[in-house]
């Protein structure tokens, strides 16, 4: 009571600031769990598994929301309003748009309406339906299943535009991308000892079946090589990024080499782990997407003061790695390349009878979801079980929202994309975060092209770590200051 009254003000920051603060850490904790969590639960491809993950999103959301509570009635105006203004209102309206396409595909639709917008919905709905007398369906063929993957979309979109405005992150950013590497680190090792070693487990499931490869704690080698192509230049990234403020950067390579702390060497034979584990994966697209991230690594990360064409720290990295693999051996591995045309005739067959059914539903697509449903009165081919996937992410994203759905989904990436690009291009080149910024840029865009042939993107762990990776390149290349002179830890 006895307090001057500008003091009273001071009282309520410093309250809110602790509050923030530790809102912050409850946060940062709850992003390592998820990222330790997603992958380990074998890509979280079970329900359990990715409801959990669902769950700790949207605690995530309620903690940021009361963080934003903490600085609305403190008076504090020092969160990063900026990042989340008008800068993201584009990307945001569209990624709506897609939410709110999928919420039209499970609502009923006067049978008219549902006429003009699908027609073959509205003829296969006619010919099914017990009710001939119904005068509404919805545009989705099985809305349950829409329903559980609008919630998967819900959550890591929400989870992304949370993360463009979360001041933490720039400052967390080391914690949360070492926690990162650690697990693919984890993946593959332990997929490597449960291949050699003849144990076949993925965890306490025993998996003689699946495991031909090396798969960490994933049920598909492609998801594991997915996972592992998104971890592997962001980790390389990150240690350019450390090295980048050692003071002697100038001197010969045997003198910097000899410099180098233990951490820094523990994170490059990880790095040469998680290589290994990718090669021994098998995966073909895997292995093409790690040759191709090193490629655009080694040229971005060339110092042009010093005539370096590539950098050659990268190329180093990697020809260890393989230098390793060879003499363990790699005969199995190089074997799969002269079976891609065996493999690619299977997928072709499934890309043709996907896009006839994007010919029957073009414009709003047959219910997200509901592939695995549809496509058994398309497929043309006999397969043993059934076909799960459309081995292409985007075509097969592109049969259950339309082109519609997919057409807001692209403009919206492609603007954030053009944001990432432009935000790294525009960075000095002394300043040490456009190697993370770069690195993850790459490993996004690798999961990408592994997608053309895989799905990848619909696995919730790669889904997850794909959301964090591109919310921490655009928050990298949006930050406008930031000290370069203080060495992480």
């Amino acid at each position: 009571e006895g307090l001057p009254a500008c003091a009273k003000p001071l009282r309520r920051r410093q309250g809110g600031d602790l509050g923030t603060t530790m809102i912050d850490q409850i946060i940062k904790i709850l992003l390592i769990l998820l990222l330790i969590f997603t992958p380990i639960a074998f890509g979280s491809m079970e329900i359990w598994a990715f409801s959990l993950m669902e769950l700790g999103i949207f605690l995530i959301i309620i903690l940021g929301t009361l963080q934003w509570a903490f600085h609305r009635t403190s008076g504090i105006d020092d969160h990063d309003e900026s990042i989340f203004g008008r800068k993201w209102t584009f990307p945001t309206i569209f990624l709506g748009l897609f939410l709110l396409l999928i919420l039209f595909q499970m609502l009923p639709l006067p049978v008219g309406l549902l006429k003009i917008l699908s027609p073959k919905t509205h003829a296969l709905r006619s010919a099914l339906s017990l009710k001939p007398s119904a005068l509404s369906f919805p545009l989705s063929f099985y809305p349950f299943l829409t329903q559980i993957e609008f919630l998967k979309w819900v959550a890591l979109i929400a989870l992304f535009l949370f993360l463009l405005q979360w001041g933490a992150l720039n400052k967390g950013r080391g914690t949360l991308i070492s926690v990162t590497m650690f697990v693919g680190i984890f993946e593959s090792l332990y997929g490597m000892f449960e291949f050699f070693s003849g144990h076949e487990h993925i965890l306490h499931v025993e998996a003689s079946t699946l495991i031909s490869s090396v798969t960490g704690t994933f049920i598909n080698r492609n998801y594991f090589a997915g996972y592992l192509s998104m971890v592997i230049p962001l980790a390389v990234g990150y240690i350019f990024y450390r090295e980048s403020f050692n003071e002697d950067i100038s001197v010969g390579w045997h003198r910097r080499l000899s410099s180098l702390d233990g951490k820094t060497y523990f994170l490059v034979f990880g790095v040469i782990l998680m290589i290994l584990g990718l090669l021994f994966s098998a995966s073909r697209m895997g292995i093409l997407s790690l040759l191709l991230s090193f490629t655009v690594v080694a040229l971005f990360f060339r110092n042009p003061e010093r005539g370096q064409r590539l950098s050659k720290t990268p190329i180093f990295i990697l020809g260890l790695a393989l230098l390793w693999g060879a003499l363990i051996g790699l005969d199995a591995v190089i074997s799969r390349f002269f079976t891609v045309s065996e493999g690619f005739k299977g997928r072709w067959e499934i890309y043709a009878n996907t896009l006839q059914i994007i010919k029957d539903f073009p414009l709003l697509g047959s219910g997200l979801g509901t592939f695995i449903q549809v496509f058994p009165a398309y497929r043309s081919f006999h397969v043993e079980g059934f076909v799960s996937h459309a081995e292409n992410d985007f075509i097969q994203l592109a049969s259950e929202v339309g082109l519609v759905g997919i057409g807001l989904l692209a403009v919206a990436f492609l603007f954030l994309l053009y944001k990432a690009f432009s935000g790294i291009r525009k960075l000095s080149p002394e300043d040490s975060r456009r190697y993370i910024g770069i690195g993850g840029l790459v490993g996004i865009l690798a999961l990408l092209v592994h997608s053309m042939v895989e799905r990848n993107i619909q696995v919730p762990a790669n889904a997850y770590l794909f959301t964090f990776i591109l919310a921490l390149v655009l928050r990298i290349s949006t930050k406008k200051t930031e000290s370069i002179h203080h060495k992480p830890n």
